[in-house]
């Protein structure tokens, strides 16, 4: 498989699973990261191959055992996983030991959260894309780790500076210490939106000239990466803390799902993260196909 360049990430081959992890994280020895493809599972049909949903139809069996795979070849568990509840909204949730399995081998038992934070080992933070923008942090000071789903609604309520606030609000994070990523997401190529979004991104001051195109038919495409690096910064996070990606999931179909190009038939990526006890690593390969 040739997989497109990437000159932020770092891509990992299990076997036939691949997935993107950021090298400032993967500095950290406590932390296990990492954000999916749609190559290495065992979902068919349009769901074909690593689909981390059990909302979209797919056979839940598959899916458990992509789950399984994935959790597997990061070095966490699945049965670990706390799966968000997204709404497009700014609900950041903290998750503990106790909510282990939700989403997975129980019920959620909510119904609105887009953001996840946990300062407890074993516990595996997982939000779910397909175009949305992931957003990852850290702190490895106090070992708090999050993760936010921040689709233009959720960029346009600044779910990552929301995350930031509550990292340090409830868990005494210095937003100094906090390392932030961009995951992929749709890219300034190719999301296009029309006025009444645009007007919406507009009124935010860190949007300006530079984070939008005008194109023909009152369409717009906006930059949702650096909108919300913007976002971070403006949050206090120092910017040579921020990772923003460089691939976008619409341009690489056959790599990331991507819900304008599939028209809503699709499986789903999403983003894992955990602190974990031991610092025994998987045995996987890490490469670079160019």
């Amino acid at each position: 498989m040739h997989l497109p360049e990437t000159h932020s990430l770092r891509a990992h081959q299990a076997q036939d699973l691949v997935y993107y992890t950021f090298p400032s994280f993967d500095a950290v020895p406590f932390i296990r990261h990492g954000f999916s493809t749609r190559l290495g599972g065992v979902s068919q049909g349009m769901y074909a191959s690593m689909n981390l949903s059990f909302t979209r139809g797919d056979d839940p069996a598959r899916v458990r055992e992509n789950f399984r795979r994935f959790c597997q070849a990061i070095g966490v568990r699945e049965e670990q996983v706390v799966i968000s509840a997204q709404k497009h909204h700014t609900t950041i949730y903290n998750a503990t030991a106790a909510d282990r399995g939700r989403g997975v081998t129980r019920d959620r038992g909510y119904a609105d959260i887009d953001g996840l934070l946990t300062d407890e080992p074993g516990v595996v933070l997982c939000t779910q894309y397909a175009d949305c923008v992931p957003l990852f942090f850290a702190d490895p000071v106090k070992r708090v780790v999050g993760t936010s789903h921040s689709g233009w609604r959720g960029t346009v309520a600044r779910i990552g500076a929301v995350t930031v606030e509550r990292m340090c609000r409830d868990y005494g994070c210095n937003r100094k210490d906090i390392l932030a990523a961009i995951g992929p997401s749709i890219g300034p190529c190719c999301f296009e939106v029309d006025t009444p979004v645009y007007e919406a991104f507009s009124g935010m001051r860190e949007f300006d000239d530079t984070c939008f195109q005008a194109r023909p038919g009152d369409k717009f495409y906006i930059d949702l990466w650096e909108v919300n690096r913007r976002i971070l910064m403006e949050a206090g996070i120092d910017p040579r803390h921020i990772t923003v990606t460089d691939l976008c999931t619409r341009c690489h179909p056959d790599v990331f799902w991507s819900h304008r190009v599939t028209g809503g038939d699709r499986g789903s990526l999403a983003g894992f993260i955990a602190l974990v006890y031991s610092v025994l690593l998987p045995n996987i390969s890490t490469r670079f196909d160019r």
